[in-house]
């Protein structure tokens, strides 16, 4: 199945709207980097994929934007260690 995700900049997250249902990770930008905080998927929509649909789309925004990433939500450090292409993303300092 296709989702669509969008960057609401205003409220400082990535959404992905299905079935009545909205699941976002919460981010922040700091200088030459993006803190991806939490992702949050609904219980309606569980089992899905759709939070690696999310992680996904928000690693690939952080590599088109050229920014390193701090990975404080624990699904999205599982999913980079799952992925070792985003292993270069990860901010070091």
């Amino acid at each position: 199945m296709s989702y669509t995700i969008i960057d609401n900049k205003g409220a400082q997250q990535y959404e992905l709207h299905a079935e009545g249902h909205t699941a976002v990770i919460t981010y922040h930008h700091h200088q030459g980097t993006i803190e991806l905080e939490h992702t949050v998927v609904p219980e309606a929509l569980g089992g899905k994929g759709i939070g690696s649909v999310m992680a996904k789309y928000a690693l690939e925004a952080a590599t088109n934007a050229h920014l390193k990433v701090i990975a404080t939500c624990p699904f999205i450090k599982s999913y980079i260690d799952r992925h070792p292409q985003y292993q270069s993303l990860i901010a070091t300092d």
